[in-house]
């Protein structure tokens, strides 16, 4: 069941990362991620007021159950990195093609298999280390057909941006770990767009509406509803296979990775985005690495 619910969060986050691309074009990167917060928070905040007024039976699928401060605690920690992957992830997005962001962003998996050999003392097999290998063949691959379009790996703002959001997503996945082997995946998922919202607003107060005069204008779309409604569907689905004593958080993490499928094509057909061939090339050695890591894990 698991497995099957890696799918689902993977083939949602494909949409996902459609609808942020669109929502993004030409428009004010902090506004569109306040109001994913804020929307996100919206589905959740049902859920958490029923639970709280016993609407919703203890136990039940959609029950948010009563946390401590200490969980709290975490479950702030959690949102503080999720968003700050959020926000370079959005900035990068936006001035990136999604064919050149989503290959890139499907790395992250050899980054939690990493992270787990250093913080949980995981040790990697042959066919892992054969993924890792391939998956870093097609990093510097993807740096090739980054530079045909002007984006230098190691220079480019928005590529570093990318990157970033990439590493900070690992760490994230890692710590996602930790927490859904302790806590309810419903109060872990409710409670983190609550904090989320809070600390976007203080981010739209400070850093956006100063200088809303002098930045890009924010314009509304109604893909921006859908970013929320896509990702709380995957994040679901990804919580709540997570909560599987027999699940593997790098399966889970590879599998969700292959959303790039999706916003790959969509990319190609939908933004009618340059260089395909080669960047297909190296997305398919990214699938392949993926592939390895994921019969190295079972």
């Amino acid at each position: 069941m698991w497995l099957g619910l890696a799918v689902l969060s993977a083939l949602f986050l494909g949409f996902y990362d459609v609808s942020k691309k669109h929502s993004l074009r030409d428009n004010a990167v902090i506004p569109v991620l306040w109001l994913n917060t804020f929307f996100c928070s919206l589905i959740m905040l049902a859920p958490t007021l029923m639970s709280a007024a016993g609407m919703i039976p203890e136990g039940s699928t959609f029950y948010v159950c009563r946390a401590d401060a200490h969980t709290h605690l975490l479950i702030l920690l959690k949102a503080s990195i999720v968003l700050g992957s959020w926000v370079f992830g959005y900035f990068g997005m936006k001035h990136l093609p999604l064919t050149l962001f989503g290959p890139i962003n499907a790395t992250r998996p050899v980054l939690v298999l990493l992270g787990g050999m250093i913080v949980f003392g995981e040790r990697l097999n042959l066919y892992q280390w054969i993924g890792v290998v391939i998956a870093a063949i097609s990093f510097y691959m993807l740096r090739a057909s980054g530079r045909k379009e002007g984006y230098d790996f190691g220079s480019n703002v928005w590529v570093l941006c990318v990157i970033a959001a990439t590493l900070l997503g690992a760490v994230s996945a890692l710590f996602d770990k930790y927490l859904l082997r302790q806590y309810d995946n419903m109060l872990v998922q409710s409670w983190s767009n609550f904090y989320q919202l809070a600390l976007m607003t203080v981010g739209l107060l400070v850093f956006w509406v100063p200088e809303r005069g002098s930045d890009t204008p924010f314009q509304w779309r109604w893909s921006i509803v859908l970013i929320s409604v896509f990702l709380t569907m995957a994040d679901y689905a990804y919580f709540y296979a997570l909560t599987s004593s027999a699940s593997m958080i790098t399966i889970v993490s590879m599998i969700r990775r292959s959303s790039v499928v999706v916003s790959f094509l969509c990319g190609a057909l939908l933004f009618h985005e340059k260089n395909l061939r080669s960047k297909a090339v190296d997305l398919a050695l990214v699938l392949i690495g993926l592939f390895f890591l994921l019969i190295g894990s079972m």
